[in-house]
């Protein structure tokens, strides 16, 4: 007795590859889906900004006060210690610099160790402590009281022990 074709009985859909083949495809989409809602729900976007224009107004007014110190002629030179800090301000007209200044000293990575200081002086030359830095790159910003200026500069600590901030890039 021959047997054909049509005498076999088939195997059930759940024994042939081409059905699970079809089936992994959507199902591995799925699952990728969920594992990203999960990732974008327990992670934070700190870089996400609710009032994006207030921000990008603040931008331009912190260049606005850059090229003020520049108008201004101003230039600094800062001397870096263990534990203290000298800023000699200069400027065309002695009598522009202020009596006191605000100085940020701030880790680009590390927010928590970011110190914002005081100083006041006389004939534009400042100092005062300053709590002792690690090592890396630390940015530098100085502006005056009334924040009508400000000057902005960076150091990798502890090699550059003396910086020399000058906004008109001369």
């Amino acid at each position: 007795m021959s047997t054909t074709l049509t005498d076999k009985t088939p195997a059930p859909w759940y024994r042939q590859g081409w059905p699970w083949f079809l089936i992994a495809l959507p199902a591995a989409a799925v699952i990728a889906g969920i594992i990203t809602l999960v990732i974008a729900v327990k992670t934070f976007d700190g870089l996400v900004v609710d009032d994006y224009y207030k921000e990008g107004r603040a931008i331009v007014q912190t260049i606005g006060r850059t090229e003020r110190a520049r108008e201004l002629g101003l230039s600094a030179g800062l001397r870096v210690r263990s534990e203290s800090i000298r800023i000699a301000l200069a400027a065309p007209v002695a009598g522009s610099l202020p009596e006191r200044i605000i100085v940020t000293v701030a880790h680009p990575t590390r927010g928590g160790q970011d110190q914002i200081l005081v100083l006041s002086g006389m004939n534009g030359v400042f100092e005062g402590a300053l709590a002792p830095l690690s090592t890396g790159r630390w940015l530098f910003q100085i502006e005056d009281e009334l924040r009508s200026w400000r000057m902005n500069g960076a150091a990798y600590l502890p090699t550059e022990m003396e910086i020399r901030i000058d906004p008109s890039g001369s």
